[in-house]
């Protein structure tokens, strides 16, 4: 079984939010919200500073406390990838997953559910790529499984330093940056 996740060279990331752009059109993200966005980290000090901009999303997590405290099992894993997903016709809105989750990576649907990144998996089934990593012009989002030692992803993460969000949460998360 596929263990899906994305690599994004923040070497490349310009910040154009296209990804942002094509996720909020893809799924219709209500707006005012969001499933993706760009973040920019300023290291070190002059002379020699670096400024990391990249684009962040619910990390799939392996350990996804969102999952755990969810009351009706709205918030599950899918076979498919292993993805976190939402049912919405299961969520009773009372926002467990929000305050779990340590990347604030959900919000509430004006409908009343839990919404977030789901990796495009409706996209993912028929074939396609995520709507983010398809439309991105710098080419620094890439897809895949990680358990597949052939994959892009795989062999990027085997050949570039890279660091994943809050790995001291132990949640697992599945998103990394190229560093």
């Amino acid at each position: 079984m596929a263990r899906l996740g994305m690599v994004i060279d923040t070497t490349r990331c310009v910040g154009c939010m296209d990804c942002v752009v094509a996720c909020k059109t893809e799924n219709r993200v209500p707006e005012g919200f969001c499933r993706d966005w760009i973040a920019t980290e300023t290291r070190g000090t002059f002379p020699t500073p670096h400024l990391e901009i990249r684009s962040e999303r619910c990390n799939q997590c392996d350990e996804p406390p969102c999952v755990s405290c969810c009351p009706t099992g709205a918030s599950h894993v899918e076979p498919l990838g292993h993805t976190v997903q939402v049912s919405p016709d299961m969520c009773i809105g009372c926002k467990a997953c929000l305050a779990s989750c340590p990347y604030g990576a959900r919000f509430i649907h004006p409908d009343g559910y839990a919404s977030k990144c789901t990796f495009c998996l409706h996209r993912v089934k028929d074939g396609l790529l995520p709507a983010c990593v398809s439309v991105c012009p710098t080419r620094c989002m890439h897809f895949g499984d990680l358990d597949d030692p052939g994959s892009e992803v795989s062999r990027l993460l085997a050949s570039r330093n890279h660091h994943a969000l809050l790995p001291e949460a132990g949640t697992g998360p599945r998103v990394f940056y190229l560093i």
